[in-house]
């Protein structure tokens, strides 16, 4: 299973917030919880430690999410996050949202660039960032 490949999990609990007029899970919880995904690779990796530091961190620049399956309330959401690709000064993210069933719910994949929010532009990626971001 491709989900097994995925090194870093998060388990959310769905929250009654998360629902709309269907009871099931709104598509814009989904967004949040490859949010969740994304801030959970930021401090595996070093990155949100790197950009407390030294004001040089990551921006999403794209976001998209396939949905596969509803989630529902109540239960709990399983966000699995794993590098998909990486460049000069970006890389990419994969995302995997489950049930407790372990069904894949969502697909989702995220652009970031590597940004230095003092001088507002981007950064090559530094070689010790790019062995940890491989880890993942």
């Amino acid at each position: 299973m491709e989900a097994e490949t995925y090194k870093l999990e998060l388990q959310l609990r769905i929250d009654w917030s998360d629902l709309d007029m269907y009871k099931h899970v709104n598509n814009i919880s989904f967004m949040r919880y490859m949010q969740s995904g994304r801030v959970n690779f930021w401090e595996a990796s070093g990155i949100y430690e790197m950009y407390e530091n030294s004001n040089m961190g990551t921006m999403l620049v794209s976001t998209h999410c396939d949905f596969k399956k509803s989630l529902y309330y109540p239960g709990k959401a399983i966000v699995k996050t794993k590098l998909d690709f990486i460049k000069n000064s970006s890389f990419g993210l994969k995302h995997l949202i489950l049930d407790e069933a372990n069904k894949i719910c969502a697909e989702g994949k995220d652009v970031v660039v590597c940004y230095d929010f003092e001088k507002d532009k981007t950064f090559r990626i530094p070689e010790d960032l790019r062995e940890k971001l491989s880890e993942f």
